[in-house]
């Protein structure tokens, strides 16, 4: 639980997309390279994180590609058999980090809509497991892990939103009275035995 509280704690001075996503990835038992941190700017979804990736294209929000339909639908998703979803591998191909992997592809994965304290969507957080093949790609996740990403997005929000230049999709401020990160940390402590561990 501390890695969420840890993340509840960042503000914008240390809440870098690097900051952010390494903590998710001790949140969730993964890489840090499988974690994806996706801002949206008009009618794009740019990559802030996994470094390699920010210069290797954007994902227009009218696409087929499941971080697009999680921002438009403002829904969280789960995958356990993601090479069987027809999605575009081109970011795959990107090596990521010096792991040395290559044959790394994503096996699992988990995506929910990062929301501004407006309720407005201001990106999309992403968190997988990669392999070779589906035997080796680890456990599943669960409806629990993917209710905990849920919670983790609320979290997320608050730094980007005051993040510098990370600002929401839309022009409408952000309002503390409807803060949805307000008692994301009690509800989770109240839950996090549902989880199977504390993380």
């Amino acid at each position: 639980m501390w890695q969420i509280e840890q993340l509840a704690g960042l503000d914008s001075r240390d809440s870098s997309p690097q900051s952010i996503c390494v903590c998710v990835a001790k949140i969730f038992h993964v890489m840090e390279t499988e974690v994806a941190l996706l801002e949206v700017a008009g009618s794009l979804l740019n990559f802030l994180w996994p470094a390699e990736l920010k210069t290797a294209g954007a994902i227009p929000l009218s696409s087929s590609a499941v971080a697009a339909r999680t921002a438009r639908t403002q829904q969280a998703e789960l995958f356990n058999s993601f090479t069987q979803v027809k999605h575009s591998s081109i970011f795959e191909l990107v090596k990521l980090g010096d792991t040395g992997l290559d044959a790394q592809v994503i096996q699992k994965l988990m995506s929910a809509p990062v929301l501004a304290g407006s309720g407005d969507v201001i990106g999309v957080i992403q968190v997988s497991r990669k392999a070779p093949r589906p035997a080796a790609a680890g456990p599943d996740f669960t409806p629990d892990d993917l209710r905990k990403l849920e919670s983790v997005a609320l979290l997320v929000g608050r730094p980007m939103v005051k993040g510098k230049g990370i600002a929401p999709a839309s022009s409408g401020q952000m309002d503390s009275t409807k803060d949805p990160t307000a008692g994301v940390l009690k509800k989770y402590e109240q839950t996090k035995s549902s989880y199977g561990r504390d993380s």
